[in-house]
């Protein structure tokens, strides 16, 4: 495990992708090509190396192991340090988009770029945040979705999601046979008013209206404006656009990959309406190393699940969990490309859960 925790500060290279772009846009004179690097390393050059490298079946010797490492200060340290790092990457990632000599292309290329880093370095440390006790942690995931327009996923992943994956009403499990794009279409407002009427909800048993300000929901819808007025008062209408482009471009991101994380898998209906308790069956798990330290081990999905309050670097491997043949990053782009995600995952999905 020791030289592992040295492997976590992979994710560092993911804000480090738009600098290196810009740079060598500037040294090339291809800006607008360019523009498009993070895309091609995140998606093209990441799994050729997952493949590569392989996967990672340690896990912790036993619970003495894991709590030990749950103790351990270093990894909350290192999930904390991403937070500035990426507001810090969002502000000069704005302005560099107002000042570059892009064309339309290279904008386009800009945009889709910060988002999906976003997706990895606001919402998915965010994801891991959130489920932390204590008042930092939460705080910090929940500025975190602030920063990309997303502050409804605090409250639907931690009361809606967890409640009911792999079951009709959760609007992040996608059934089998569903392609992303009608996922993503469909995920998107069904979380953003799941988490509205939730917080509803929650107010009116203590007698409180949902405009109330102990409605979480306000906070952090005010936050996400606060942020978009400053690009705003900061770079004009362009840094509004490109705040609003790139929060798109990361909650979309997320919803790509909860399509991947829980495709197809179902929890048997013991009662109406009552399900089989959730289990590491009911997620998809991929043990590539490379993503898995990149992203926290949020590919170790199927133990979260099973215990959604264990930290990222005492998550396990579980090999009677359904298996992905990639990693999240190259299962993304498979995801765009319902035919071949069909054939290749269609026949791995548990026969129950057809």
């Amino acid at each position: 495990m020791s030289a592992k925790r040295y492997g976590y500060l992979a994710v560092l290279l993911v804000p480090a992708l738009p600098p290196i772009s810009a740079w060598l846009g500037l040294i090339s004179g291809q800006a607008d090509a360019f523009a498009w690097f993070p895309l091609g390393f995140l998606f093209v050059l990441l799994p050729i190396a997952d493949y590569l490298v392989g996967r990672d079946p340690a896990n912790p010797q036993d619970d003495a192991t894991a709590q030990q490492l749950e103790n351990e200060v270093g990894y909350r340290i290192l999930t904390l340090a991403c937070v500035p790092i990426f507001l810090a990457l969002l502000a000069w990632s704005g302005w560099w988009f107002v000042h570059a000599d892009f064309n339309a292309a290279g904008k386009f290329g800009w945009l889709i770029s910060q988002g999906v880093i976003g997706g990895v370095m606001a919402i998915n440390i965010a994801h891991e945040l959130i489920h932390k006790g204590g008042r930092v942690e939460p705080l910090a995931g929940g500025l975190l979705l602030a920063s990309v327009c997303y502050g409804t996923f605090k409250v639907e992943h931690l009361r809606g999601h967890h409640v009911h994956v792999s079951t009709p009403a959760d609007a992040s499990s996608a059934r089998l046979g569903q392609n992303v794009y009608g996922f993503v279409m469909q995920s998107v407002p069904r979380n953003f008013a799941n988490a509205w009427r939730m917080e509803a909800e929650r107010l009116a048993r203590r007698g409180l209206r949902w405009w109330h300000w102990r409605n979480e929901l306000c906070w952090w819808s005010a936050l996400s404006l606060l942020i978009c007025g400053m690009f705003g008062l900061w770079l004009g209408a362009a840094g509004v656009g490109y705040f609003l482009a790139q929060s798109l471009g990361a909650f979309v991101s997320l919803e790509i990959i909860n399509y991947i994380e829980h495709y197809g898998l179902e929890r048997r209906e013991i009662a109406p309406g009552r399900f089989e308790r959730t289990t590491h069956l009911h997620s998809w798990n991929s043990n590539y190393l490379l993503t898995n330290l990149m992203l926290f081990q949020l590919q170790r999905h199927s133990d979260h699940h099973e215990n959604a309050r264990r930290r990222y670097q005492a998550l396990r491997h579980y090999d009677a969990s359904p298996q992905l043949p990639g990693g999240y990053a190259a299962m993304f782009a498979l995801a765009l490309l319902p035919p071949l995600w069909f054939a290749v995952v269609n026949p791995r999905v548990p026969k129950q859960a057809e």
